[in-house]
């Protein structure tokens, strides 16, 4: 069965499960809040208790609901799909880590279905302040249900920009060159902590650019699909469709805010 193929009443089933699943999880992430310990995984990149009870509470609704479905988590604890399915779900259970872990109540949980190589739904759930970010293929993007779309900025002087560095990333010389190319044109720059909140918040027009290095699949599948399906445009770092696997990524509220970005910062040069 072809992705464009699924019937709309099957990705609103789709839809309602991934809800579920991502409620269940909020619940944790709100309920250990301010009392976790984290301990490292990597260079700056933690883990806690409430990301591996978040991922356990996603991975039982959806495994239970689509038993032949794959799921990939960003902590593990994966299940490929049978062989007559290629339907995965793409999780990161805490998008936001190290903003939990010191307490500042901006982190995210993100929540895709993808086909082969084309994500049919996503969901991004913002625990603290209920805002809830959701698009099928085809349907639109909404936020909390209502329709979102990008803003109508078109210059990157008017342009607040979203920006996703890790600290290992910035201690690269051309990457805090990007970065201070992106401040001294645009209208003022965020980095915010979480990825899949960067996207959510340029699908419904509060950030105008957004960008990042150094994603994996679980930070971008959602987002991407939210920014599609709001009127905005995701690519790699040449201007390409962005892959399902993730990777860095530029995205933009138009093409023609994107092309200016492009030029301003010299990702292609």
């Amino acid at each position: 069965m072809e992705a464009a193929r699924v019937q709309p009443k099957e990705l609103e089933h789709f839809l309602r499960i991934a809800n579920k699943a991502v409620d269940l999880a909020a619940e944790v992430l709100r309920d250990k809040f301010g009392r976790v310990e984290a301990r490292l995984k990597g260079h700056a990149d933690f883990v806690t208790e409430a990301d591996t009870e978040s991922q356990r509470v996603v991975c039982e609704v959806i495994h239970a609901e689509f038993p032949d479905h794959g799921f990939l988590g960003e902590e593990g604890g994966n299940f490929p799909p049978e062989e007559e399915s290629t339907y995965f779900w793409i999780l990161d259970p805490l998008d936001g880590t190290t903003n939990y872990i010191h307490g500042v109540p901006f982190f995210s949980i993100s929540l895709a279905l993808a086909y082969r190589d084309e994500v049919l739904v996503g969901v991004v759930l913002d625990p603290m302040l209920n805002e809830r970010f959701t698009a099928v293929r085809g349907g639109g993007a909404f936020l909390n249900g209502r329709p979102i779309r990008v803003s109508s900025v078109t210059t990157l002087g008017e342009a607040l920009v979203s920006i996703g560095l890790p600290p290992r990333v910035m201690a690269d010389s051309a990457d805090v060159r990007w970065m201070v190319q992106s401040a001294v044109q645009c209208l003022s720059l965020r980095r915010t902590g979480s990825a899949a909140l960067n996207m959510a918040y340029l699908a419904a027009g509060r950030f105008d650019v957004s960008w990042a290095l150094t994603t994996k699949v679980w930070d971008v599948a959602a987002g991407s699909l939210l920014i599609e399906e709001a009127g905005g445009v995701v690519t790699n770092l040449k201007g390409e469709p962005l892959s399902v696997k993730g990777g860095p990524y530029v995205a933009a509220a138009n093409r023609g805010l994107l092309e200016e970005f492009f030029r301003a910062v010299g990702f292609r040069s």
